[in-house]
This record gives C-alpha cells, structure tokens and sequence, in this order.
C-alpha cells in the first residue's frame, strides 16, 4: 500500500459513496487508476466492507467483556457479531478481551444487550461506556 493508497482510503473512510472521478479529482489521477486500486485493497482485504454510519438518535454504547481464560475468543466474537444492534466487535489486548460497539434503541436495549452477554458460559465480567459524541477520523 502506497500513498495514493492511503489518501483513496481517506476519502472512503469519511464517504464510502465518493464518485471515483471526484476522488480521483482529489488525489490527482484518473477514474480508471482509482478504480483498479479500490478493487485491489477490497481483493487484498484491506477494505473488508463498505459501510453506513448513521445519527439514529439511538444509544451507541461500548460493551467490554472478558472471557474465561481457556476460551476461543473468535468464536465468541462471530457469535457476538450476529446480534443484530452488534456494529462491530473488536478482539483486543488488555484488561478486557472483546469489546462490542453497539447502536440501541434506548438504554433498556443496551441493557438487555450486557444480560445476554452475561448470560454466555465464556463471560466473566463485562464493562460498559456510552458513547457520547463520534467523529469519523
């Protein structure tokens, strides 16, 4: 990944609906060029998706769970990951092992979320932050 690369990504990052011919306006090259490199970074993996963020007016909150020592958190995550108020669960080093970034309804939805998480055999405990303001970096 070069350069060019990271400035295609920077303009996707904060509208993944950016014309190719305005980004490739931005970056100073062609459609085609910009093209050919965000059909690379999707075949290499580095875009895994194409996403929409939304101001619902909802709760967003952070759900930290630690797991039992002995379990596959992986597993744990793909299952975490269907839960349909679930926008991204994240693997991560530290205290705790997975953290959820939820979009609730209200805070009963967010609520019901930490009982379910609680509910799982591999949960030992679980933390949580409401996310109070977002800023796409």
């Amino acid at each position: 990944m070069d350069e060019l690369d990271r400035e295609i990504l920077g303009i996707l990052r904060e509208d993944a609906r950016t014309p190719y011919t305005e980004i490739a306006d931005d970056v100073g090259t062609s459609e085609g060029t910009v093209r050919n490199r965000v059909e690379q970074l999707v075949e290499d993996g580095v875009i895994e998706r194409f996403t929409v963020a939304t101001r619902t007016g909802n709760i967003k909150a952070m759900i930290e769970l630690r797991v039992d020592v002995n379990v596959d958190t992986t597993g744990v995550s793909e299952r975490l990951a269907e839960w349909h108020e679930v926008d991204f669960v994240w693997q991560v080093g530290g205290e705790e092992d997975i953290v959820l970034v939820v979009d609730c309804a209200d805070t009963a939805g967010v609520n019901d979320l930490i009982r379910r998480a609680r509910e799982l055999d591999e949960v030992v405990n679980t933390k949580t932050r409401l996310i109070l303001d977002e800023r796409v970096g």
